[in-house]
């Protein structure tokens, strides 16, 4: 899986208070996004991690031994996880980050790729 950004795992270890998060965060970004890792549908997920939950269109690690929760959304066809929200325990029990992460709204659509087809001319990089 690709994870999606590592940026706001390493935002929130950082804070102080919560640096005890870091070895925690850094195992689950490393199990994850190894290249045996593959997630096909929630159950895969569910296989790997127990203690995940599914809410709305949102999955939610434990993290530190149910310190923290890890709150993010699973692309399973592009084998993508976006990192949406970290935080502790007790502000996920407040229920506000849902609204924030989007978890009962509709996902992406998903973008048009340009294709190039076999029979016409490449173009070499300096002419992208």
């Amino acid at each position: 899986m690709r994870v999606v950004s590592k940026s706001r795992l390493r935002q929130f270890w950082e804070t102080p208070g919560y640096e005890d998060s870091e070895g925690p965060l850094r195992a689950w970004h490393a199990h994850v996004s190894h290249r045996t890792v593959v997630w096909q549908s929630w159950g895969d997920v569910k296989a790997d991690y127990g203690t995940a939950s599914l809410v709305g269109n949102c999955v939610v690690f434990n993290i530190g031994g149910n310190k923290y929760r890890l709150a993010t959304r699973v692309l399973y066809p592009s084998q993508k996880v976006f990192i949406l929200k970290v935080m502790t325990h007790e502000e996920y029990d407040k229920d506000l980050w849902k609204d924030a992460c989007g978890c009962y709204s509709s996902p992406p659509e998903k973008k048009a790729t340009r294709r190039i087809s076999r029979s016409s001319p490449r173009r070499d990089r300096k002419g992208w």
